[in-house]
């Protein structure tokens, strides 16, 4: 069978691929945040899809950038992927095991993206229900041959803290914030140390827990188009998505992508790098804010 072209692959339709053996990379793109004491790559290593192999996000990035997981260079990119037995043809299917069904996969689904390789799909629902369905996991583990990849950045889908500071006085582009609404306010601590929370001024509020339903599968599309339109983000103009280091902001970008948005840029350096370099006015808090 010919695997779905789209961004949001069910279940069942990756067991059927898995066991008719078509030319198809899984990757567990599981990350967390430090304070839920979670080791992917152990976890990994105990339980996951047939098949799959591990994709580390601490790894596969900018190893130069103080800050966390930064996108690497076109050649790095080429070069990791290549070793995970990925050339330009293979569609890549990324899940993680988080419990709200995504949390760190669609940052890897939007780095496929971002460097040229469109033939990449989430497994909707992740590994919480592939185990639900009863599905098998294993943890046996065959290294994926060395191939060639070739990488091609789309610069204008990556922005940064001079691109977002110079957008509150140009408002080319709305920022969309996929932290929790008490961090975004300021209200809650931030989980990085040093790092107080507030947000970027005039950007939304986003969760990115609200896009998904309880069962861990992203909302329908006629759902998710409300979310939008509620949030007051215009779905027909250029979108920027951040949280704290730009992971759980890549399921803003798989949700508006799947409204149809032609592609959403994505703020790399996050909340962790605008609190460090903001004047204080520029951190917007119901809470302590910054203070020099």
């Amino acid at each position: 069978m010919a695997l779905q072209a789209g961004a949001l692959l069910t279940t069942k339709c990756l067991a059927e691929v898995v066991k008719a053996q078509r030319k198809v990379r899984i990757l567990d793109s599981s990350w967390y945040l430090p304070k839920l004491r979670r080791n992917a790559k152990t976890e990994f290593k105990k339980r996951h899809i047939p098949g799959a192999a591990f994709f580390d996000i601490d790894q596969c990035c900018d190893k130069t950038s103080p800050l966390d997981h930064m996108l690497p260079s076109e050649t790095f990119f080429a070069d990791y992927a290549g070793n995970l037995g990925i050339e330009n043809d293979t569609h890549v299917v990324v899940y993680d095991g988080s419990e709200f069904g995504a949390f760190s996969a669609p940052r890897v689904w939007w780095m496929f993206r971002v460097f040229g390789h469109s033939a990449v799909s989430l497994l909707n629902g992740g590994l919480r229900n592939w185990e639900l369905e009863g599905r098998p996991v294993g943890d046996q583990y065959a290294r994926p041959a060395p191939t060639e990849f070739k990488a091609s950045l789309n610069r204008s889908w990556i922005k940064t803290y001079e691109d977002v500071l110079d957008n509150l006085d140009t408002k080319a582009f709305q920022v969309v914030d996929a932290r929790p609404t008490r961090r975004f306010k300021g209200l809650d601590p931030e989980p990085r140390d040093n790092t107080e929370p507030g947000h970027i001024p005039g950007s939304i509020s986003m969760p990115f827990h609200s896009f998904l339903s309880q069962s861990g599968h992203f909302l329908p599309k006629e759902q998710l188009q409300a979310l939008f339109a509620k949030a007051g983000v215009d779905l027909s103009r250029p979108i920027c998505v951040s949280c704290g280091s730009a992971v759980t902001a890549c399921l803003v970008a798989l949700a508006a992508h799947e409204c149809g948005h032609p592609g959403v840029s994505v703020y790399d350096g996050g909340w962790s790098e605008w609190y460090t370099r903001a004047v204080p006015e520029h951190v917007i808090s119901d809470g302590r804010g910054k203070h020099l």
